[in-house]
């Protein structure tokens, strides 16, 4: 909050300050049909921007926030959303994107709940940017976002080991690595340091909503345990899934235990397989993802250095973290659930 000295309030310049914001109020309100979630992000800018210029030229303090509040409430009754902490909540959302047209832009195209998240949690701009950008392409929930943030998904996409610069051509090399992150958080297993491979597995699969969240956008879910027919043998691949956007099949190897570099071996070769097996002629070259529980990175370069079929390397954890919601919700909100939202002015995090 501000930590200017209170001085006396004109009543002639506030009475054009409330107008000006009711006119803002009303203006987004006929809006709001064309873009609702727009309109209701650019009225809170709107309103921050004229509480920080009023403060600046004027010398205002911190009460003109409870005078707005109490008027605007008596404005507009059938309105919620205007306490002293949402207001609040409005000039600090103004003020972290003065200067910075892009990120202006950028908050105006994501819900005002995930706003305050970010603005809460994530004080570096450019990584603030890269989760709006998140949000804006994936539509993840306050619960999603919340823990993306907790298990720190900015600094670990693409951190993965891999060849796929060598046996991809671009730009399907840097999709891939995009693609895949380091470490995996597997925050939903409930197993003991000493769990075997096949329970790993089993709780993936039994909790596939979680962990096709942590896997990404784009992940279909094919199998686990899924037979391979070579040379009249049956060779079994812990998980395969198809990826939309890269347009291939993507084996998963669980390992619980350290990488040793007779596992690129056996994904090459698993890979080969499936390629022969299940690879249509428009599909990319299947992609394998060997997920240990350790890794040393200059054994794992060295292991799929001279490696033709695109393989990557990463760590797995079972860590729990404190946002994992009970029902995970990965879809933008309705169209009638913003416009109730316009309505209503129910800001999260007000009390």
């Amino acid at each position: 909050m501000s930590s200017k000295r209170d001085i006396f309030i004109p009543d002639e310049g506030y009475r054009v300050f409330l107008e000006e914001i009711k006119h803002n109020i009303q203006s987004a309100q006929i809006k709001a049909a064309l873009s609702v979630n727009r309109s209701l992000i650019e009225l809170y800018l709107s309103i921050g921007d004229c509480i920080l210029e009023k403060q600046d030229e004027e010398g205002w303090g911190k009460s003109v926030i409870e005078r707005l509040s109490q008027d605007l409430k008596r404005s507009f009754p059938h309105l919620k959303g205007f306490s002293p902490r949402n207001l609040w909540n409005m000039r600090r959302l103004s003020e972290s994107v003065r200067g910075n047209p892009i990120l202006q832009q950028l908050v105006a195209e994501i819900p005002w709940g995930q706003n305050l998240m970010l603005l809460n949690k994530i004080k570096d701009t450019e990584e603030r940017e890269w989760y709006i950008r998140k949000i804006r392409e994936h539509g993840w929930s306050r619960n999603v976002l919340s823990l993306q943030i907790e298990t720190d998904l900015y600094r670990r996409e693409g951190r993965a080991i891999t060849n796929f610069e060598q046996t991809l051509p671009a730009p399907q090399s840097d999709l891939a690595r995009e693609t895949f992150k380091d470490p995996y958080v597997f925050d939903f297993l409930n197993l003991g340091e000493e769990a075997q491979e096949r329970a790993i597995e089993k709780e993936l699969v039994k909790h596939i909503t979680s962990f096709l969240l942590e896997l990404g956008a784009g992940f279909a879910f094919v199998g686990n345990q899924y037979l391979l027919k070579v040379a009249d043998k049956d060779y079994f691949v812990d998980l395969l899934f198809y990826h939309l956007k890269l347009r291939c099949f993507v084996v998963i190897e669980l390992k619980a235990r350290a990488f040793i570099p007779e596992d690129a071996g056996k994904m090459n070769f698993y890979l080969s397989a499936v390629d022969d097996a299940l690879k249509h002629p428009t599909d990319n070259p299947s992609i394998g993802m060997i997920l240990c529980k350790a890794k040393e990175r200059v054994t794992a370069e060295y292991a799929l250095r001279d490696i033709t079929k695109p393989i990557g390397v990463a760590e797995w954890q079972a860590q729990i973290t404190k946002s994992l919601p009970e029902q995970l919700q990965t879809d933008l909100p309705t169209i009638e659930e913003l416009e109730a939202e316009l309505e209503a002015f129910s800001v999260e995090g007000e009390e």
